[in-house]
């Protein structure tokens, strides 16, 4: 099973690189009319970003009590991008990465879950301390619309939600599992007529539960411990600033200080909270248009934006598929009896099957 699940998120990956030729085409023809030594700083750039999210994994880990070394957390956190480009999910469908291989591991999947809450409440918050200044920016050139807003509001609602669920975590596993158990009937209720059968199980809601809520009990009374993963979060923002800024450089296009940080909420604020992967379409047209309005030449935004999205959207996309690669050839394979027998207990009844197989193999 998780073979096929790989092979669909892989699969996805290239339909939406199918489906961006046009897109990938014009980034080419930029190429050609670009410093490629700027191009390759910000490459550079962004892999730093990546392995300062790899960082903030490894401080939130050690938080839970648990550990990973920074290159296998790089390769994670590259594969947890891909599945929240595919799978829109305001960055939480990444999560599912970190869970399989807690698994894997047979680490604690709770704490896991933890860990990935927490990293995206401290991106979130860190990303609001920049809309916050691009507010300001935006309102003292008049460019502050009504798209701007209504997308602030979603991104607090998505982090005050999840920060309610871990409040329910860490005050009663058993709310938490009721809640959890009413999501999973939501969701179960909306996929039965596609797949005739429920997708999640209730019956392990208060389970998981009390198992995140061990998880949240980790973090008590580890105050300031917990200021590092903000400044690591914080630090993500102001690394993409600069590729941002480096953008500008390219094509030497003059920029202000107000000008970088309003066109990087602007765009980041599209990335999480719009339909499409990643902000495709919304991020490109978005950030052009803002940019315009903000006194640089239409021409000049738009190779700026697609600079830009080049390294921060298709670059991790392309890593993020070698890192899916990666982490599947890193497990070692099944073998003989165990490989037989898990293979029969992904069939129906498999499991009781292969049960019995073992009882009569040693009478």
């Amino acid at each position: 099973m998780r073979k096929v699940l790989i092979a669909i998120i892989l699969m996805l990956g290239v339909f939406l690189v199918i489906l961006s030729f046009s897109e990938i085409k014009t980034i080419v023809i930029t190429l050609q009319h670009s410093d490629w030594r700027l191009w390759g700083l910000a490459l550079i750039v962004e892999l730093i970003w990546i392995l300062n999210m790899a960082a903030s994994f490894g401080i939130l880990y050690r938080l839970m009590g648990m550990h990973d070394h920074l290159g296998h957390l790089f390769w994670m956190v590259s594969a947890a991008n891909l599945v929240n480009v595919v799978a829109p999910s305001a960055g939480i469908g990444g999560m599912a990465v970190f869970i399989d291989e807690a698994k894997q591991r047979k680490q604690s999947t709770g704490r896991v879950t933890v860990v990935g809450i927490l990293f995206v409440l401290y991106d979130y918050f860190a990303f609001l301390c920049i809309l916050a200044l691009g507010w300001v920016v935006l309102i003292r050139r008049n460019n502050l619309n009504t798209g701007e807003i209504i997308s602030s509001f979603i991104l607090l609602g998505l982090a005050m939600a999840l920060s309610f669920l871990l409040y329910l975590g860490y005050r009663s596993p058993q709310r938490l599992g009721d809640t959890l158990a009413g999501m999973a009937r939501f969701i179960n209720r909306i996929v039965f007529p596609f797949i005739h059968k429920p997708y999640l199980s209730e019956d392990n809601s208060h389970q998981y539960a009390c198992e995140i809520s061990e998880g949240i009990q980790q973090i008590k009374g580890k105050r300031r411990q917990m200021i590092l993963p903000f400044l690591f979060a914080l630090n993500s923002k102001a690394i993409l600033l600069i590729i941002l800024m480096i953008s500008f450089l390219t094509y030497q296009v003059p920029f202000t200080a107000g000008t970088l940080v309003a066109g990087l909420s602007i765009a980041y604020l599209f990335v999480i909270v719009s339909p499409t992967p990643a902000g495709l379409g919304f991020v490109e047209g978005g950030l052009t248009i803002a940019l315009n309005t903000m006194r640089v030449p239409l021409g000049s935004a738009a190779v700026i934006t697609l600079t830009y999205r080049a390294v921060t959207f298709w670059f991790p996309l392309l890593v993020g598929a070698l890192a899916f690669r990666r982490l599947h050839l890193s497990r070692p394979p099944k073998t003989g009896k165990a490989a037989v027998s898990s293979d029969a207990a992904d069939l129906p009844g498999g499991k009781e099957n292969s049960r019995l197989k073992d009882e009569n193999q040693e009478s």
